[in-house]
């Protein structure tokens, strides 16, 4: 875990706040609950935009402030300010005492300090120059460009953030974290006689903007934007119907983010609206399906040394051979469950309360090689590519659309088709994969997940696989 010396700095040392005064509000204000914490944080980020020649956005913004959270029973109380003070924070306390209202709770155990620090203290942001950002977006545009005649527009981002962040507990549990995070996006449209169609690639992780000096890294990444927006403009309309669907490796495992990872969440299953409430120990999947919740692979987006509680990050295992075995769980929602916190209690800025959520979902590989789960297809679609999608998490039922699809005629890729949409309910889907794939990789760093109202970043991942008769939305009626 990082060094308290560097939180303590920001939030003490420069603010004036006390931090042994700090400690007494928080425990005079969080007597009688059940659970509670004093989020700080500190989060320096920047965003640079150029598109066609131009640097069209540079921003840079820093922001400090604190939540203050009393738990009593199933009820939570949250007062939280964009200002780290001692007066601030005495007028948080006085609005959350209210919640404990004669409750005499026992407080719950502290989260166990960890040794593990997954990120240093460096601030990512500082690790290239002003000028030397401008001139990578320059350079990355002027490749672009190059690469053919048929361009019409290119845009390209940057962005990053430094997140700092300190956890105190009212029994003087004390806790700190790092956390670097960086993205970088380009987008080519082509023109081809009128027809206008785009490609986007995007990378990232938690790390410093020193990764971006990788030419070529970089440079694949424009070249994949080009290939894509090619295979659009050469896309004919996606079938309608029932067919098996061939899912490639990565980022289409945010199909099963969403349709089967919400509903994994412990919040859901206490309150009964997830589609899997109850059925711990039951067969929900095939039995080729192994998912796993890993927020401690290093550099990756949705990894933490701690979660925004204080708990360590760690391996969960949810599904195994099809069978559901395990929950994300922050700790209200774990306390009230009877079960233990697994270390996905998050929260996107200190303005808002944690809750259970994903870190880097992903299922795990399986025996076959890529080539053969395409041979077994005789009539279907392989989709490598997603773009956005919805899921209701009560009922299952998803829609997502293909950025990028493939028309499958007897064990061979067709053409690429536009418009396709695959429709169903998540734990059905589960069941319908016939094939697993040997080559589980993960996303290139660009997953933000929403609920109630809150974003965070993730990851995602898949090996290729195989699902029996998917409902597909097409376009060719």
């Amino acid at each position: 875990m990082a060094d308290l010396t560097l939180s303590n700095d920001l939030f003490f040392a420069r603010t004036g706040l006390d931090p042994d005064e700090a400690q007494k509000i928080v425990r005079d204000a969080l007597n009688g609950c059940d659970d509670g914490e004093l989020f700080l944080e500190y989060d320096a980020s920047e965003y640079l935009a150029r598109d066609d020649g131009v640097l069209k956005s540079a921003s840079f913004d820093v922001h400090a402030g604190f939540g203050l959270r009393a738990v009593a029973g199933e009820l939570t109380a949250y007062a939280h300010a964009g200002e780290i003070s001692q007066g601030a924070l005495k007028r948080a306390a006085d609005t959350v005492k209210s919640v404990a209202g004669g409750h005499a709770g026992s407080l719950a155990i502290a989260p166990v300090l960890t040794n593990r620090t997954l990120y240093h203290d460096h601030n990512p942001l500082e690790s290239l120059s002003f000028e030397k950002k401008v001139a990578l977006l320059d350079a990355i545009e002027d490749y672009a460009r190059s690469r053919d005649t048929k361009v019409k527009q290119v845009s390209v981002s940057m962005s990053g953030s430094w997140q700092v962040v300190q956890i105190i507990r009212p029994d003087g549990a004390r806790y700190a974290d790092t956390r670097p995070l960086v993205r970088m996006d380009v987008t080519v449209t082509l023109d081809k006689g009128g027809r206008i169609e785009s490609g986007h690639e995007g990378w990232g992780g938690r790390s410093g903007y020193e990764i971006f000096n990788d030419t070529a890294k970089w440079k694949a990444a424009v070249d994949e934007a080009v290939r894509q927006a090619h295979v659009a403009l050469e896309a004919i309309p996606a079938p309608a119907g029932e067919m098996d669907v061939i899912l490639g490796p990565g980022w289409p495992g945010v199909m099963l983010h969403e349709a089967v990872g919400h509903g994994l969440e412990g919040d859901f299953h206490r309150k009964g609206t997830s589609v899997f409430t109850g059925m711990l120990g039951q067969t929900v999947a095939s039995e080729h399906v192994t998912v796993v919740d890993d927020g401690t692979i290093d550099a990756r987006r949705g990894s933490l040394t701690i979660d925004d509680e204080g708990t360590p990050t760690q391996r969960n295992v949810l599904i195994e051979n099809g069978v559901l075995v395990g929950l994300m769980q922050d700790r209200l929602n774990a306390r009230l469950m009877g079960m233990k916190p697994t270390g996905n209690g998050r929260r996107e800025s200190y303005a808002h309360k944690p809750m259970p959520r994903m870190t880097n979902t992903f299922m795990l590989s399986g025996e076959h090689e890529p080539a053969e789960i395409l041979a077994a297809v005789k009539h279907g679609i392989y989709a490598p590519h997603f773009g956005g999608g919805q899921v209701d998490i009560t009922s299952g039922q998803f829609v997502f659309a293909a950025a990028e699809a493939y028309l499958v005629e007897n064990g061979k890729i067709g053409a690429p088709i536009k418009g396709a949409t695959l429709i169903g309910k998540g734990a059905d889907a589960l069941t319908r994969v016939r094939m697993v794939g040997n080559d589980m990789a993960l996303d290139h760093g660009v997953g933000t997940c929403g609920k109630d109202g809150q974003g965070v970043p993730v990851g995602v991942g898949q090996p290729t696989l195989l699902m029996d008769r998917i409902t597909i939305g097409g376009t060719d009626l």
